[in-house]
């Protein structure tokens, strides 16, 4: 195919392409003269080697090449047309020797470029490569390419250097392959230990390096000699930073390969402008080659004027990238960001942690000392000054949370008291550090009530002090004289020295009662094998295949094997735009999930960013993978109310403004994509934002709710929050979801959905199956939008997964649960992922396919006596096969949709 290709080619290619016949480049030497070169707006001539240098040209720059001179412009160069020899979709490899004449400093930047021309379209330019060449010797300048449209013309041609420069060139080279045989020779040919980064320590001056909307400078010190290399000999400087966004950088395309991980390590430090620390990051900013942009992350830390640190991340490439530039930004104008050294190479391959081996868990114990105060207030001791001491009147039971795992043995009635508090954080607190084990979950469960005197809701809180981290053991609000439960939970993944647990939270002067505090770790295996049981009551129907047959008496016996082709219980996960250009990341979505939704393409600052600029092509794209792969969609989110995410020139409308922004961006959304998502999130976070609420009055909210309706009534308009299921958040309880889903539905909102978003640490079913119950009696479906979980540990991460997924698929009132993604690099949480960034499913998703396996139905047997096969099975699609003794085989495809009575599946064979 590739030969014939070739021998198509137009007779122009018969003296070049002997020499190099994967060149699509012709005359790529100057063999010929500048036969089919075209310099533009220029003047061009070949020097051979028989003629000799021209003069200003070193002799050491010999042999056969061509001279671009006369030059007024930095674009003008040497251009040829590569039309004919081009495709849509495959991916090409630049390689070009150049030099350049007449530099002042003697080095110019040359640039490798394509001109792209649609017919009745603007000509665009796609960016391949960059080199700082100089007079002293051939420099090779590469990149790579390829083309997701075909344009009616291209051009390719070298240019770059500043008027007056002559640019040399002695060969170029454009091979080409298709994408496959790309990655695979890429990714053969990584080197692990090998530095994308071109001059890392800055041995040879600047080179390679530039500022982004500033200058840099070459230091080997700095402040009269207080600031030093950490390593090496130089570091550089940023100088005259305007924005937070400028900073240094260095291209790196061409050496930066898709479906690769890579990991960066810079040692950095700032300086100037009296600020002692600030955020600095390290972005990498990429150009596909419809020149669409994206900015990734690859990691952020605080940086200090008074030490060398290390900034390290990762970050992974989907697609073939047509630019590359990888650069750090953040402090504030004026600060200078230093670079001592950066290294971005190829990440190397983990192996994943052995499960954690936990010996005498002792499940449902109490590790808290005297905490029925038998023994008054030994054991405890006040945490500042306050005062404690024993009093009578607390309840006898267990908070209702606590008793799936400690059952219902009574309590003391005993409480502590807490007085004379003139510190919110005074309370009665316990060292425990010896009696926590590693990797367990602990569930935290109390009687919490406040006394006298507050003006304001209370906000209590279970707070463990590990070492010099606060970790959150629940939390409740009290705003009336009752006892109230509080329960929560906690894990610790990292040995500490000092670990200590206390009850926090009335404000000064209120006097705190704690009664019955129970820290205990739970039996999640005790709790799977009681929801596997819930899970065969509502997620599983009796099912009566009838069969007949011209002569009955042949039925009896036949073999039946039934199988179960999907579950219908929706599970989906998030996924952008860029997911959508690696093939792995396709392959494992369309198999293991039936729903999507989109991380951000969808949200309005995504959508128009600049008032009036639109951007849906991205949530086109998206709509249109999933509908070809048979993927429902949910709509997240129409409105967002958490006012840092509410984009700049909304802030800045008045009333009137901005409700006309309010209603079109309800108008324009909704009836683009009438009936094409099954839900929308209407007004993300509510109890935890109220930016529209603030500035259009307390009707906005219902009333997006209305409107949307109207616009779109086949769509389920959804709430959605987050912590209503954890118990550690006292703004989101789920009694305070209640009353906020109450009062919509009290003005008119059309609410047909709750959302809990489920990003959860350390979860623990019976406080997740607490939520769902007391949401349940609103008799609206219930959806986990956005789940996610994160342990460094990938067996306890799947542990925490799999509470998750059975607690949802064992609750009537949960009717899907979406997980806020799955792939490495791709997530909003670190350590959450169950496909690692180069595809290795890891023993999270493991244990998320197993679990999806686990329910699918598989029965087998023989007829019996009445013509019938029956089976108990989950909902969804099934196949039946049957094979007569006279060995026919008949297959027939059915559903089982959900429902108390059995379905009836009549077969005629």
């Amino acid at each position: 195919m590739f030969w014939y290709f070739w021998q198509n080619l137009n007779e122009e290619v018969n003296d070049s392409s002997s020499r190099a016949s994967t060149n699509i480049i012709l005359n790529d030497d100057f063999s010929g003269g500048l036969h089919l070169w075209h310099p533009n707006c220029c003047d061009a001539f070949v020097i051979s080697e028989e003629s000799g240098n021209s003069e200003g040209i070193p002799a050491k720059l010999s042999g056969r090449y061509a001279v671009v001179n006369n030059r007024s412009e930095c674009w003008q160069g040497l251009e040829q047309d590569i039309t004919t020899r081009v495709s849509m979709g495959s991916t090409y490899t630049v390689c070009a020797w150049v030099a350049v004449s007449g530099a002042h400093d003697g080095v110019s930047d040359v640039l490798a470029t394509l001109k792209l021309e649609y017919r009745d379209s603007a000509v665009t330019y796609l960016f391949i490569g960059r080199i700082s060449a100089s007079r002293e010797r051939w420099e090779k300048v590469e990149g790579t390419f390829s083309l997701s449209t075909m344009p009616d013309r291209v051009v390719f041609y070298l240019e770059g250097p500043s008027p007056g420069v002559d640019l040399l060139i002695r060969s170029v080279m454009v091979s080409c392959s298709s994408l496959a045989e790309y990655d695979s020779r890429s990714k053969g040919s990584i080197c692990d230990d090998e530095n994308i980064i071109l001059n890392p320590k800055f041995d040879d001056g600047l080179q390679n390096w530039s500022g982004r909307g500033c200058k840099i400078v070459l230091h080997d010190s700095m402040a009269d000699g207080k600031i030093l290399p950490m390593s090496g000999k130089f570091f550089a400087s940023t100088a005259d930073r305007t924005q937070n966004w400028n900073g240094m950088q260095q291209e790196i395309t061409g050496r930066v390969q898709r479906k690769i991980a890579y990991e960066v390590v810079a040692v950095v430090r700032i300086y100037g402008n009296n600020v002692t620390s600030s955020d600095l990051r390290a972005t990498l900013w990429v150009q596909a080659a419809d020149l669409r942009e994206q900015y990734i992350g690859i990691a952020s830390l605080q940086a200090t004027d008074k030490d060398w640190v290390q900034l390290k991340g990762k970050f992974l490439l989907n697609g073939s990238p047509s630019r590359a530039v990888i650069f750090l930004e953040g402090p504030p104008p004026g600060t200078d960001i230093l670079l001592n050294n950066i290294v971005v190479k190829h990440a190397a391959k983990v192996p994943p942690p052995s499960p954690p081996v936990i010996k005498d868990a002792a499940f449902g114990v109490n590790i808290i000392a005297n905490s029925n105060l038998s023994d008054g207030t030994n054991g405890w001791f006040p945490l500042g000054n306050c005062t404690l001491s024993v009093g009578n009147g607390s309840p006898h039971i267990l908070p209702p949370m606590a008793r799936e795992s400690l059952g219902h043995a009574p309590l003391s009635g005993r409480y502590i008291l807490v007085t004379k508090r003139t510190q919110t954080w005074m309370a009665p607190a316990q060292i425990i550090t010896d009696k926590l084990k590693l990797y367990l979950t602990y569930q935290v469960s109390a009687w919490v009530r406040i006394g006298t005197g507050a003006t304001r809701p209370q906000n209590i809180n279970v707070a463990l002090g590990v070492d010099s981290q606060w970790v959150n053991g629940g939390q409740v609000e009290i705003n009336d004289d009752r006892w109230h439960e509080i329960g929560g939970s906690f894990r610790i993944e990292k040995q500490p020295a000092k670990v200590m647990v206390y009850v926090q939270g009335p404000d000064a002067g209120v006097d705190l009662m704690v009664a019955g505090l129970q820290i205990f770790p739970v039996d999640r295996e005790a709790r799977f094998k009681h929801l596997q049981s819930e899970t065969d009551k509502i997620r599983k129907r009796n099912v009566i295949l009838k069969f007949s047959a011209s002569d009955s008496t042949t039925l009896l016996g036949t073999y039946v094997k039934i199988r179960q082709m999907q579950n219908s219980f929706p599970f989906g996960s998030c996924l952008s735009r860029s997911n959508i250009d690696n093939e792995d990341f396709v392959d494992f979505f369309s198999k293991n999930f039936n729903w999507a939704v989109f991380g951000n393409e969808l949200k309005w600052y995504w959508t128009e960013a600049q008032q009036g600029n639109f951007n849906y092509k991205d949530a086109d794209e998206l709509l249109n993978f999933c509908e070809c792969h048979n993927i429902q969609v949910r709509g997240h989110c129409i409105f967002w109310e958490v006012e840092s995410a509410v984009q700049t020139w909304i802030r800045t409308l008045n009333k009137n403004d901005l409700m006309s922004a309010v209603q079109n961006r309800l108008l324009g959304l909704l009836t683009r994509y009438k009936g094409k998502f099954k839900h929308y999130d209407v007004n993300n976070e509510m109890l935890h934002g109220s930016f529209y609420q603030d500035h259009l009055g307390k009707d906005i909210r219902a009333n997006m709710f209305k409107i949307a309706n109207q616009l779109d009534p086949s769509a389920i308009l959804f709430v959605n929050d987050y912590h209503i299921e954890d118990g550690c958040d006292s703004r989101s309880s789920p009694e305070k979801y209640i009353e906020h889903i109450l009062d919509l539905q009290e003005q008119g909102a059309p609410v047909g959905g709750i959302g809990i978003q489920g990003h959860i640490d350390s979860p623990v079913g019976p406080i997740v199956c607490s939520a769902l119950d007391k949401l349940g009696i609103l008799g609206l479906p219930i959806w986990f939008t956005e789940v996610d979980v994160s342990s460094n540990n990938e067996y306890v991460r799947a542990d925490d997964l799999e509470v998750m997924l059975r607690e949802a698929f064992a609750h009537p009132a949960v009717d899907g649960v979406m997980l806020w993604g799955f792939w490495e690099l791709f997530m909003s949480r670190d350590n959450a992922h169950l496909v690692n960034a180069e595809g290795d499913i890891n023993v999270a998703g493991k244990r998320y396919l197993d679990l999806k396996k686990e329910w699918l139905t598989l029965a087998q047997g023989h007829i019996d006596k009445q013509s019938q096969f029956e089976f108990r099975g989950f909902h969804g699609s099934y196949e039946v096969e049957v094979v007569t003794r006279s060995k026919k085989v008949t297959k027939k495809t059915f559903i089982v949709d959900p429902g108390l009575e059995p379905v009836t599946v009549s077969i005629n064979l």
